[in-house]
């Protein structure tokens, strides 16, 4: 059960951190990978809005990866957990690359 908690409450950071980024104000856009810098952006609110609902999804399907918590200890259904959070940001960085990057990106 504590494994649990402490999962969803990684979960709970991943979505408030895209809620923060989705209605930032800022001039500067949100970077997705740590220490890196961003690229040049063409519309940093837009931007910031869809790294927003990036982070926002990826924090709701990474709690709904950590239900297999709750039927044991010992359950084989952990490795779903492991194996779809792998899938899961493998995912978000092909849609981060493919999508928002490509479209805000300035050229």
């Amino acid at each position: 059960m504590v494994g649990f908690v402490i999962w969803m409450l990684c979960s709970v950071v991943m979505v408030a951190f895209g809620i923060y980024a989705f209605f930032s104000k800022r001039i500067m856009p949100f970077g997705f990978w740590a220490n890196a810098k961003v690229f040049e952006v063409r519309d940093v609110r837009a931007y910031n809005r869809a790294v927003g609902k990036l982070w926002c999804v990826f924090g709701f399907v990474f709690a709904l990866l950590g239900l297999p918590l709750l039927t044991g200890q010992n359950s084989p259904y952990i490795i779903l957990s492991i194996m779809g959070c792998m899938v899961e940001a493998i995912g978000a960085m092909v849609v981060y690359v493919t999508v928002i990057e490509k479209k805000y990106r300035v050229r």
